[in-house]
């Protein structure tokens, strides 16, 4: 029977400079999935990579071996050392492994609890894996439950009113900073989710400008027309730093977009005055380097954890009753998963009960024709209900059986009673 299995790493089990170095993004996702289903012992499998977190999904019948084969594509993926896996990244299978990315969907693993971006980001990582064909039917039921279950979480809790994100937070830093933002102006680098919502806290903060720069500048201009700011090319990127007070970048950028000769030159231009960077991308867009430039203060997404906390307490009570929901869905999804090696030996008995029965009114046919159009279907439903009863008792005891010491006996008796082909 084939097991669910989980390999990753989040923002509490690993500081930010291991999180970046396994981090997929856009062709290295394609090319990572297509990596991950050559390993011999996974059958189906799916990456969600995000700024708090890297893990990996598969299906496999040979946990054990399968999760080891994981680690070592991780490790040569990101280059890791084996002691570097063993400090920061977590394993988990079956139960453990559907129970966590139940947490994870219903934001109760994040550093905003009750945020609402990640399960949108678990979407994602469903999609593309299914796009490359890596989903077979555990994997396609598990992200289905995934969903339904942080659903449910969200409409039978509170866990997410009012909820907030970690661009949210990115703007409560530059409030504890500035203390006012009135006369201050933001230059985000980037259009995606999470710039997008910056810009709107921080428009609602009401800052004096917001200035949007983006590889393609068609998007960087729909985003500030939307805030009423204004765009820069790309290639303008630096220049823009001039008028800037707050930098905000989130892209998906594999190599550092602002690095520190260029802030040392800007500070100059600018006479020394303060410029204060928020570096929400992993992998980093923003040299860490240049956190060591005098009047230039850089926060990475790990610094906004304590910024974060504050909210884990307001959300505790909420948190437990999620948790309560989740135990309940795991079960739900086990006594689904048990059934899986019975169901082609159900469908077989089916099948084979369904063309002896056709079989019949075949060879009945001279005698049926006589009745009318009425009586013909009265036959037809007494047929298909008798084929019902009988088939009744065997299902029964095939899904009572399913995941126990004696599930293979009764199915090799039902395919022999039944003769039932392979």
């Amino acid at each position: 029977m084939k097991e669910i299995v989980l390999f990753g790493t989040n923002h509490r089990a690993a500081p930010l400079e291991i999180r970046e170095r396994c981090s997929f993004e856009g062709e290295g996702l394609q090319r990572g999935l297509k990596d991950l289903l050559s390993l011999p012992e996974v059958e189906e499998g799916a990456i969600l990579s995000t700024c708090n977190r890297v893990e990996i999904y598969a299906a496999t019948g040979s946990p054990e071996e399968g999760l080891r084969q994981i680690r070592g594509f991780v490790s040569e993926k990101s280059g890791l050392s084996d002691d570097e896996l063993s400090r920061f990244f977590y394993s988990y299978t079956g139960r453990e492994a559907v129970r966590h990315i139940f947490r994870v969907a219903s934001s109760l693993d994040s550093m905003v609890v009750g945020e609402p971006q990640i399960l949108g980001q678990i979407k994602d990582a469903y999609r593309k894996a299914a796009e490359e064909g890596c989903l077979g039917l555990l994997l396609h039921r598990f992200f289905q439950k995934t969903f339904s279950v942080a659903k449910r979480v969200r409409s039978s809790t509170a866990i997410g009113d009012k909820a907030i994100s970690v661009s949210f937070v990115a703007v409560e830093l530059a409030k504890r900073i500035f203390r006012d933002l009135g006369e201050k102006v933001v230059l985000v680098i980037g259009a995606g989710d999470m710039c997008e919502l910056a810009a709107q806290y921080f428009v609602r903060a009401g800052v004096k400008g917001i200035r949007v720069t983006n590889r393609t500048y068609e998007r960087a201009v729909e985003l500030a027309e939307r805030f009423g700011g204004e765009a820069i090319p790309f290639s303008d990127l630096i220049d823009g730093l001039m008028e800037a007070d707050i930098v905000l970048s989130s892209t998906g950028s594999p190599h550092y977009l602002v690095r520190k000769e260029e802030v040392a030159t800007v500070l100059k231009r600018r006479k020394q005055r303060p410029l204060f960077f928020i570096d929400i991308a992993v992998p980093r867009d923003i040299d860490p380097e240049v956190n060591n430039l005098d009047n230039a203060y850089l926060y990475d997404i790990d610094d906004l954890q304590e910024v974060a906390e504050a909210n884990v307490k307001d959300r505790l009570k909420e948190a437990q009753r999620a948790e309560a929901i989740i135990e309940e869905e795991v079960e739900k999804f086990y006594r689904w998963r048990e059934t899986l090696d019975v169901v082609p030996t159900i469908i077989s008995l089916k099948e084979r009960m369904e063309r002896i029965r056709e079989g019949e009114l075949r060879k009945s046919m001279g005698a049926l024709s006589r009745l009318s159009p009425e009586e013909r279907e009265a036959v037809e439903a007494l047929t298909e209900a008798i084929i019902k009863k009988v088939l009744h008792g065997p299902i029964k005891v095939l899904k009572e059986t399913s995941g126990t010491p004696e599930e293979g006996l009764y199915v090799e008796l039902i395919r022999r009673l039944f003769q039932l082909e392979d």
